[in-house]
């Protein structure tokens, strides 16, 4: 054997190149801290999946109400009387959209970030 293998023999150690990996940790316990790490993946992934299923249907429920309020301006504007009252039926219905869509995305951006900080701490261990 040359030098260079030696040396990176040594610097293995005895541990079957688990020293190297694991530094003064044994197999079993880097085994171990493997395992723990892919389990604290897989509830992190979980986590992730079920905010998704949240914010699909938190969205789904907020197209809902856009939709049931652009219904309730459209049969206003079909019953109003002159034209200023279609003018003043549109003008507050998209006054009130735009409100709705400011907080309809507040809400989403504040689901979203939570989920992300409860699938970090998922997958750092934490509960």
């Amino acid at each position: 054997m040359g030098e260079e293998t030696e040396t990176m023999a040594e610097d293995m150690g005895n541990g079957g190149g688990a020293g190297a990996i694991g530094g003064d940790m044994g197999a079993g316990a880097f085994s171990d801290r493997l395992k723990g790490a892919g389990e604290a993946m897989q509830a992190s992934g979980q986590k992730m999946a079920e905010g998704g299923s949240a914010v699909t249907l938190k969205m789904l429920e907020q197209a809902e109400t856009n939709t049931r309020e652009a219904f309730a301006a459209m049969r206003q504007a079909a019953s109003a009387h002159d034209l200023s009252d279609v003018m003043r039926i549109q003008s507050d219905f998209i006054r009130e959209q735009g409100n709705r869509s400011m907080s309809q995305v507040r809400e989403i951006g504040e689901m979203i970030v939570q989920f992300g900080r409860d699938a970090v701490g998922t997958a750092r261990g934490e509960k």
